[in-house]
């Protein structure tokens, strides 16, 4: 009988390929479109490639480079991984100065519940005016600390008798530094931000390197497919010949009444037989064409339209597998291992601020502030007895004054104290961290789970490139003997020493050989390629590099 299904494939390894920016691959069109159409070389062991006139040959380079350029799987993780590097700078954000300005002016008459008010003859009250300007700058330290720097001036006028200067000039200078001790000390919510971020891109970039790969891997299976879908069509159709000319030779041998006129029946059931054969497997050449095209184009309507021929030998020197070796590869290079690990980091860092969220606030602080002030002789104060109504010449003057003596400073204040805070009980932060405890269990649980799924994938890759390798010689040998054996049986059917259905066969066998080696070497490509997307290194076996 013969053998239709479409063979599984894997591709040869490619020429380098760089991969520096997806955008910047060349279209598939423009790979297509300048390529003459050619023939396969004729392999009769293996059905020769089908490629026909009119076709586009295709290399796997081109389909490949073609998969890199248009693949959207790819550039929604480019993205991601885009937008993931970008968050680190948001939460370096978090270390920018704050700077801080405000400027105001106020009049202010107020009724006083005293006889001493100051208030002029006949008011109520007296007049105040004020007007004022202050500007800081703020800095978060990576120790959790924040550092503070301000400083301000104002003008103040009153028609209060008790006020000693109008107008007033007074200026200040500061700095504080607010230090954690206990609770963000270690990790605060800016450093977990940053820490966050951090392992949110090594996550992207992995996520990015793993649909790289994926791709990598389905093109060349695709193309393979392909290839063996087209040599499957080619033995379809030697067959279809064969048994055309079986026909024939018995109409002949009918008209020279060698044999009977029912002795036709036998070749004509098998020839229509054979090109129902043909036709179901041109469909899955079909089938084959399109899933390739799936991957590698884009929009382009002319692309689509076109036939695609792939061009590249199948043949692959058998090499052995060291499997202890490729085991140690793929838990150090699997980007699905690099992911996981990022996510795990992610979940440290998250118990580990929760934790820290259990701790009292205990701070340092620590500040101090210069002094300035200056003016004129108030016009309306008055004078109480006993004391002098001069202006002192240290505050005689005026804004510029008041400033010069931040540089004296005469006039200070120094503080040190700590700040104490708890909530009492704590439980919405102990729940907190016994969650986040919780999660990051989970997160190391799947990481050792996705280790041995992948040693036992770089097994199960070995095994079967092992058996496709040791595959190919047999199926070579079968198919050599089926090719003898037919030769022989059509030379007794020359003398009368056969049958049809002896004939017919021996044809079957000898096309189901040839679907045999090539399913052979197909089936070895496809083992390799799982074996390289296994142990992680398809990539760097094809050249191609993410940046």
């Amino acid at each position: 009988m013969t053998c239709t299904r479409i063979l599984r494939a894997v591709a040869r390894p490619v020429a380098p390929i760089a991969l520096v920016a997806f955008i910047g691959a060349a279209p598939p069109t423009a790979l297509l479109a300048q390529a003459a159409p050619t023939t396969a070389p004729d392999r009769p062991s293996t059905a020769p490639a089908g490629v026909e006139d009119g076709g586009l040959p295709l290399t796997l380079d081109d389909a490949v480079a073609g998969a890199l350029a248009t693949n959207e799987s790819i550039r929604i993780e480019r993205a991601g991984r885009d937008a993931a590097v970008a968050a680190i700078g948001g939460a370096e954000g978090a270390y920018d100065p704050l700077l801080t300005a405000s400027a105001g002016w106020r009049s202010v008459e107020a009724p006083v519940n005293s006889a001493f008010s100051g208030a002029p003859e006949g008011e109520l009250a007296p007049r105040d005016r004020t007007t004022e300007a202050s500007a800081g700058v703020a800095q978060l330290l990576p120790t959790g600390a924040v550092v503070a720097v301000t400083t301000g001036s104002s003008r103040a006028t009153t028609d209060g008798a008790f006020a000693f200067l109008s107008p007033a000039y007074q200026t200040q200078l500061g700095v504080e530094l607010r230090q954690p001790l206990l609770r963000d000390r270690a990790i605060d919510p800016a450093r977990l931000g940053l820490r966050v971020a951090s392992a949110d891109r090594d996550r992207a970039s992995a996520s990015l390197r793993r649909e790289v790969l994926e791709t990598v891997a389905a093109v060349e299976r695709a193309y393979w497919n392909l290839v063996a879908a087209r040599r499957a069509v080619a033995v379809q159709q030697e067959t279809v010949s064969l048994a055309s000319r079986q026909l024939d030779e018995t109409r002949t041998r009918i008209e020279s009444g060698s044999v009977p006129e029912t002795e036709v029946a036998q070749p004509r059931a098998e020839l229509e037989r054979r090109r129902g054969d043909l036709l179901a497997t041109r469909e899955a050449a079909a089938r084959a064409e399109t899933a390739l095209k799936s991957l590698i184009l884009g929009d382009d309507a002319d692309a689509w339209s076109a036939r695609l021929d792939p061009v590249d030998d199948t043949e692959l020197a058998i090499e052995p597998v060291d499997v202890a070796a490729a085991m140690e590869r793929a838990l150090d290079s699997r980007p699905e291992l690099d992911a996981a690990e990022a996510t795990v980091e992610r979940r440290r860092v998250e118990t580990a601020f929760a934790k820290d969220r259990i701790r009292p606030a205990l701070d340092l602080v620590l500040s101090y502030d210069r002094f300035g002030l200056a003016g004129s002789r108030n016009p309306s104060g008055s004078e109480i007895p006993g004391l002098s109504g001069e202006v002192p010449a240290e505050l005689e003057g005026n804004l510029g004054d008041a400033t010069s003596q931040l540089a004296d400073g005469d006039f200070d204040d120094a503080r040190i104290g700590v700040e104490f805070q708890v909530p009492i009980g704590n439980r919405s932060a102990r729940a907190q961290a016994k969650i986040a405890r919780t999660t990051q269990v989970q997160a190391e649980a799947d990481l050792s789970r996705l280790r041995k799924t992948i040693r036992a994938q770089v097994l199960d890759a070995a095994a079967a490139t092992e058996t496709a390798g040791a595959r190919i010689e047999a199926a070579r040998a079968a198919r050599e003997a089926a090719e003898v054996q037919l030769s022989a049986e059509e030379d007794r059917f020359e003398v009368g020493l056969s049958t049809n259905f002896l004939v017919l066969t021996r044809q079957n066998d000898l096309a189901a050989a040839r679907l045999a080696e090539i399913e052979a070497l197909t089936d070895y490509r496809n083992a390799r390629t799982e074996m390289a997307r296994a142990t992680g290194d398809l990539l760097a076996q094809r050249g191609i590099e993410i940046e």
